[in-house]
């Protein structure tokens, strides 16, 4: 069951500090899991879930300087285990405590494994000006250098500041911002994994105030009109792909498929020959790439070229990633914007 409660760590501050001090901005604090909500097991000897919201928030005395913090324990999960249905809900969650005028903003924990994809979909699906802050840990709570509590400080400090606003979901670690659009997990274990390649950073966190130096202009607006997204999977493109994955998905009913291809949105023959079966079945193909910064383009006119996929049918997912590229094809087929003109135009924005 969700609880919220107003935080009594604040309450420990309220003698010592004067009187135009007490009335801090009100911050939701939604923790959905991960390494940031985990502790070495001592059977297993390994980090699993074990510790609340209110647990992390308790060891950060420090933000009671900065808000009044409610905290809303939604789920204790791993972010391995996020899906459109925990996706949904974690939305509703987020622009019910954003649409009350006295929420300044909202911080949501969760895994870092996903975390980035939470992130542009709550950018999506959350029609709000305020602040929409996510924080993980590389470090789970049993290790000394654990890297939590310092997150949700400065997400507290970012949710507060009047620059935040109009800034969309941003993923706040190591004293870094990142826009959702852009960010992707970079390392396995380091603490500064999140990075947003030829981008650069959104903003960073000192201990004197928060910078911004952008504001992410690429940015729009899909509201949910389902509790059950539609079906779409991600088939990669490599030496040798023979297209056999892309058509088992389209057999098996799929509504839509992301490629991930080479390069600027190049395959193979075998490929593009399954990207043409998919699209005879009526199933939405979009086009992206395994490489780290670029668009995919039709540019390349050899047989499986981005722009013989492109002539095809496909849609090319601009900048986007596939697992991003994966999240706006979804929100967009439950929109019934499913030819390739109207979808093409919702990946261009």
């Amino acid at each position: 069951m969700n609880t919220f409660k107003k935080t009594a760590i604040s309450l420990l501050f309220l003698a010592a500090l004067p009187a135009f001090a007490q009335n801090k901005p009100v911050v939701q604090f939604i923790a959905t899991g991960g390494t940031i909500a985990m502790k070495i097991d001592p059977v297993k000897n390994a980090p699993v879930p074990a510790i609340s919201g209110d647990d992390l928030l308790a060891t950060v005395p420090d933000v009671a300087k900065y808000a009044t913090i409610e905290v809303n324990n939604l789920s204790n999960v791993p972010s391995d285990y996020m899906d459109p249905p925990r996706w949904i809900s974690l939305t509703k969650a987020v622009q019910t405590a954003l649409d009350r005028s006295d929420v300044s903003g909202v911080i949501v924990s969760h895994g870092t494994d996903t975390l980035e994809e939470t992130a542009y979909w709550l950018d999506l699906t959350v029609k709000s000006n305020k602040p929409i802050v996510l924080i993980g840990a590389q470090r789970n709570a049993s290790v000394s250098d654990f890297d939590g509590p310092r997150n949700l400080l400065n997400a507290v400090r970012i949710a507060v500041d009047p620059q935040a606003k109009d800034k969309g979901a941003m993923l706040a670690m190591n004293n870094q911002i990142n826009a959702a659009r852009y960010v992707t997990k970079t390392h396995t274990a380091n603490v500064e994994t999140f990075k947003s390649g030829d981008y650069g950073f959104l903003g960073e966190v000192y201990p004197d105030r928060v910078t911004f130096s952008y504001t992410q202009l690429r940015r729009m607006h899909i509201p949910i009109r389902t509790d059950k997204m539609p079906d779409v999977e991600i088939i990669a493109m490599y030496g040798g792909a023979d297209g056999a994955a892309l058509r088992n998905a389209v057999d098996r009913g799929v509504r839509g498929i992301v490629v991930q291809a080479l390069g600027m949105g190049n395959m193979n023959v075998a490929m593009l020959e399954a990207v043409k079966y998919a699209i005879s079945k009526n199933v939405a193909v979009v086009v992206s790439t395994r490489v780290h910064n670029g668009r995919v383009m039709p540019s390349y006119g050899f047989q499986g070229g981005g722009k013989t996929s492109f002539e095809a049918g496909a849609v090319m997912a601009d900048d986007l990633k596939p697992a991003k590229a994966r999240i706006l094809l979804m929100l967009a087929l439950q929109h019934g914007i499913s030819t390739q003109k109207g979808l093409q135009e919702v990946f261009d924005r």
